[in-house]
């Protein structure tokens, strides 16, 4: 580090300065860290509610489908009748 020319107070003051510089960043960046968890964490959340929804809608269609097979006479062929 060039510290030629200052005093040891100067130099201390600079090295304090640059400290300080470099721990506002290491928690800017810790920050913006722990902000972007709880996005992704969000978004994941958010994709595991609709997915259940999703899932939930295609049992109960699929259900509704097979009451209504159930439900309907069977068609039989109509045989023709000779003329």
């Amino acid at each position: 580090m060039a510290t030629k020319g200052l005093t040891a107070e100067q130099a201390k003051l600079r090295a304090e300065r640059n400290f300080a510089k470099t721990e506002q960043r290491r928690q800017e960046a810790e920050s913006a860290m722990d902000a972007l968890k709880a996005e992704q964490r969000a978004v994941a959340e958010k994709t595991a509610r609709l997915r259940a929804l999703r899932l939930a809608k295609e049992a109960a269609d699929a259900e509704a489908a097979a009451a209504a097979a159930a439900a309907a006479p069977a068609k039989t062929p109509k045989t023709r009748r000779a003329r």
